[in-house]
This record gives C-alpha cells, sequence and structure tokens, in this order.
C-alpha cells in the first residue's frame, strides 16, 4: 500500500510539472518576433500588409513598427501618421508602438551615429535593443520599404547581425531598378556586404515572377472590404479625409483614390505580399546566390563571393490573397473594439 501511495504521488508531481511547462511553453512562444519597417504613406499596400501582419497575431509577435520616408510619401511624420492611422484602425493602438525613423539616407546618417539622438534614431536604437534580447529564435526584421533604418542598426551595433532574419520587399533583381532601392542604394549595398541573413522579397513590375503578380482588383475591394477588421470606437481621419471605424472601410478609401491602375482595374499589393511569405514560405519559392552588389544602376554578379543570400520569386498570389481576405473576415467583430 505504501509503495502505491509513493508511486500515485510520483505521477501526480510529474503531471504537475508537466502541465507547468507546457504552461511556460506557450507563454514563452508567442509568435514569429517580427519588427515592421515601412514607408507607410508612400502607396496603399504598406497600409495592407501593416493590417494584415497585425491581424496574424496567432502566428506574429510584433514588436514594434518601425517608419522611414520615401520621396512618394511626403517628409517622415506624414508617414508616422500612416502608420498609426492603420495601426489604430485594427484595434492595436495600445499594443504596438509606432516608432519614428530615418527621414534622409544611409550616407548622410551614418557619420552622426555617435551622437546620443540623429536623424532614425529612435527607431535604430529600437531595432538594436530588440535585437538583443535572448530569444529561441532569429528577430526577423521586415522592412518593406528603403532599408536606412536596419542598416544603421546594423552599422551602430554589428553583433546583431547574428540575431536578426532580414526580409525586404525590394528589387527588381536580376533586372536593374525599383522604388524601394532607388531610396537608399548605399544601404542596399552595406547590408549586401555584411554577414548577416539577408532575403529579397522580388518587385518585378509588368512580371509575373515578383510580388507585382500579387494584386486586387478594385472591384473586389469594394465588394469584399465593407465593414471587415475589428470595428474601434474611436474613429480615425483618413489621409484623404473623412472618418473609419475599421480598416476595411478604410482600404476602399485608399483604392478609390489611388491615381494609377494596371490593366484590368488591378493595384499590386507588394508589401503584403512578404508578409505573407513569412507567414507561409510554401507560397513562394526561394533560391541562394553569390551576394551580387548594385552599382551604377546595375547588378554587378559576384559568382565566386561566398556570402550568399536568398531571392523570394514565383509568388502564389491566389493562395497570398485568398489568405488576407480571409485574416479580414475573420477579424471582424461587430462590437466596437475599445483602445
Amino acid at each position: 500500500m505504501k509503495n502505491s501511495f509513493i508511486l500515485l504521488s510520483a505521477l501526480i508531481i510529474l503531471f504537475l510539472i508537466s502541465s507547468c511547462n507546457n504552461a511556460d511553453s506557450s507563454k514563452s512562444d508567442p509568435g514569429v518576433p517580427v519588427i515592421f519597417d515601412t514607408d507607410a504613406n508612400n502607396e496603399l499596400d504598406d497600409q495592407h500588409a501593416l493590417a494584415y501582419l497585425l491581424l496574424n497575431d496567432q502566428t506574429f509577435n510584433v514588436l514594434g513598427v518601425t517608419v522611414n520616408a520615401t520621396y512618394s510619401g511626403g517628409e517622415i511624420d506624414e508617414h508616422v501618421k500612416e502608420a498609426q492611422r492603420v495601426v489604430n484602425l485594427v484595434g492595436w493602438k495600445e499594443k504596438v508602438a509606432v516608432i519614428k525613423g530615418a527621414n534622409g539616407d544611409f550616407t548622410e546618417i551614418r557619420e552622426h551615429l555617435s551622437e546620443k539622438e540623429f536623424d532614425g534614431s529612435e527607431a535604430v536604437d529600437f531595432i538594436i535593443q530588440e535585437a538583443m534580447k535572448k530569444r529561441k529564435e532569429k528577430l526577423v526584421l521586415l522592412p518593406v520599404g528603403k532599408l536606412t533604418n536596419v542598416a544603421l542598426a546594423l552599422e551602430k551595433k554589428p553583433s546583431i547581425a547574428k540575431k536578426v532574419r532580414i526580409v525586404w520587399l525590394g528589387a527588381n533583381y536580376p533586372e536593374p531598378g525599383e522604388y524601394n532601392l532607388e531610396n537608399d542604394t548605399a544601404a542596399l549595398n552595406f547590408i549586401l556586404k555584411t554577414e548577416v541573413p539577408f532575403e529579397m522579397v522580388t518587385v518585378r513590375y509588368g512580371l509575373d515572377s515578383g510580388t507585382a503578380y500579387v494584386k486586387a482588383k478594385r472591384k473586389n475591394i469594394y465588394i469584399r472590404m465593407p465593414g471587415m477588421g475589428p470595428v474601434v470606437d474611436e474613429p480615425v481621419t483618413g489621409r484623404h479625409g473623412g472618418t473609419f471605424t475599421c480598416f476595411g472601410d478604410y482600404s476602399i478609401d485608399l483604392f478609390r483614390h489611388i491615381n494609377h491602375l494596371e490593366d484590368g482595374c488591378f493595384r499590386s499589393l507588394f508589401d503584403m505580399a512578404a508578409v505573407a511569405i513569412v507567414k507561409d514560405p510554401t507560397w513562394a519559392e526561394t533560391s541562394e546566390i553569390p551576394s551580387p552588389l548594385y552599382n551604377d544602376n546595375n547588378w554587378v554578379e559576384q559568382p565566386g563571393n561566398s556570402r550568399t543570400i536568398t531571392i523570394w520569386e514565383n509568388f502564389n498570389a491566389d493562395a497570398i490573397m485568398t489568405d488576407f481576405y480571409s485574416t479580414l473576415e475573420g477579424a471582424s467583430t461587430t462590437e466596437a473594439v475599445g483602445d
């Protein structure tokens, strides 16, 4: 009898330990740690990417939203305002910070990194602070604009290179050009020369092999997006005026005001595809290449380079767009979400 009691007690203790371990495991694994780096006021794909990212909180642990300025979206404060609008519209106002980053470019800012404050210092210091924290997996830096904030962080604190994975939406590789690339080629080349995991999610305007192929038809946005996403109790004033209480209605307004649509009234959601392939890598194809450089508006291949980077291409546009709409529909609420 005594032995049976001891055995039963041991089993109970083991069960309790197992339960505690399982509870701790769920707490310590809240999702893929991500910092989203955006030029949010540029077009309309950044906004859709950010909403999609935040509403996939079962997959991602979004630590912060850092912001930079590119030349079509105005000064840095305009980009900060637009990112904050989206954060507020999906009910994340109190959950994640929007952090001001670089207005200028890498070359002009890097000389001031030793100063306490410099152009972009808030975002740069935030990236470094989060990268230095101990984690089970690498921090994903997900820049969908120019690479200035990320390059400055690597320059200021080189040791973070071993702690991060950079997934950048940019480049028409192997063809030249592309908006994000052209906004700060020095930042791109700095990263290409740095031993840090670097992945280029290709754009490739007009081709079906890049994120340009991941498109939303304006008619479908008008039909599917009304009322989509959490409803917030504090109306948000949009970039083009008007007030909104959910991202779906704001999405419609963004599409209504866009200046250029592709044939068939489509608009590419480039940045949103970059979020999608981190969520599900099977939605695109990857290849590893020796790291090239970008000089005089052309790629310079370095076939003997031991440093390699990853190229993302051939995106499953149907799967990505289906998941985007499903995410917004799944996050929809009939009651207002408070701050």
